[in-house]
């Protein structure tokens, strides 16, 4: 049995970043030999230093929508907050309801001044709400007038700025939550990276946020993941295959795109094109069908991305990562510094 207990590790409350850095690319960097544990610190913008022409890039376009709601209950002005988690069909949205009892079945939410309401329609697992949205106009441009960015509960501090919590590349509407391993690249990094030889590859996976549900089994294997949806095009899917075929590795710049590709992968080792929803956890023991090497954060306690990391470098390798990363005083979780997992030589 894995114990979760394994995955624990005890994070001192000031280094969990409340704030994004003003230059993206100068966050710190940890790398780390997945074969050996070898530690090394630099700056972000190194990635250069580990990077070959023939690698693959693999990158998560996904867009966070700014989707918490604070409306009022129509019949009472009682405040709601509505967190959008999931499109479902003619405008009916998954939600996350607080406070939730007071939203039965028929309930009116109005936001804006009446520039959008939302009636209670159904209640589905784990108390989510559907509702059915009604407004005048394009749902993203009212979402975007009224609507906050979902930042993960561990941030206090307001966004000034809502595209620090968005990828310089993001493109396709949809997540609830950043791919954060992507928030360190500018296009003048990417850009320097495409021109070393390096190929560039966009999938799509919409973040839920059940990525921040913590595990609350004690043996892993008895964790549900919950569902997000992907998407690779043919074009995307043959730049990574024929990085693979060619001896080039395959470099993911977060779980996301690690999920990605590893769902849509055969047994084979070959990346299908097309779309779906995955469930994949993957935990030490997970054979990794195409992924070589990881860029990510630093990530939450107990949580299913830290086993993820471990799959790929080892539990011992990992904890030792965080605990020097500790001593470092390096910056956690969704605003903080990154680490690499690769092979140094």
């Amino acid at each position: 049995m894995m114990n979760v207990k394994d995955f624990y590790f005890d994070l001192p409350q000031e280094l969990i970043a409340q704030d994004p850095l003003e230059d993206r690319s100068s966050s710190r960097l940890l790398v780390m030999d997945k074969h050996t544990g070898e530690i090394e610190h630099r700056v972000f913008r190194d990635i250069v230093d580990y990077l070959r022409p023939g690698d693959c890039l693999v990158i998560n376009d996904t867009k966070v929508i700014p989707a918490r709601l604070f409306g009022v209950k129509e019949d009472t002005h009682a405040k709601i907050e509505v967190l959008l988690l999931k499109r479902r069909e003619n405008d009916i949205w998954e939600t996350l309801v607080k406070p939730g009892k007071k939203c039965r079945p028929g309930t009116v939410i109005v936001f804006g001044d009446g520039l959008l309401k939302g009636t209670v329609v159904d209640v589905v697992d784990e108390g989510n709400r559907l509702i059915q949205f009604s407004y005048e106009g394009i749902f993203e441009e009212i979402l975007d007038q009224l609507g906050q960015m979902p930042l993960p509960p561990y941030i206090t501090h307001q966004l000034q700025d809502k595209n620090r919590y968005q990828t310089v590349y993001a493109k396709h509407d949809g997540s609830a939550a950043a791919p954060t391993a992507g928030l360190h690249f500018t296009k003048e990094l990417l850009q320097q990276i495409q021109d070393m030889g390096v190929k560039i590859a966009h999938v799509t996976l919409h973040v839920g946020l059940g990525t921040f549900r913590p595990v609350k089994v004690e043996n892993i294997l008895d964790h549900h993941m919950h569902s997000e949806f992907y998407m690779v095009e043919e074009e995307e899917a043959k730049k990574i295959n024929d990085t693979k075929a060619s001896g080039g590795r395959v470099i993911c710049v977060g779980t996301t795109s690690c999920r990605t590709i590893e769902s849509a992968a055969g047994e084979d080792g070959i990346l299908k094109a097309g779309s779906g929803w995955t469930e994949i956890f993957i935990y030490p023991g997970y054979h990794f069908k195409i992924l070589d090497c990881l860029i990510t954060n630093f990530h939450l306690p107990e949580s299913t991305l830290v086993m993820l990391v471990s799959a790929l470098a080892g539990r011992e390798h990992v904890l030792h990562a965080y605990e020097e990363a500790i001593k470092e005083r390096y910056r956690f979780f969704s605003f903080g510094d990154a680490c690499f997992f690769t092979d140094l030589h």
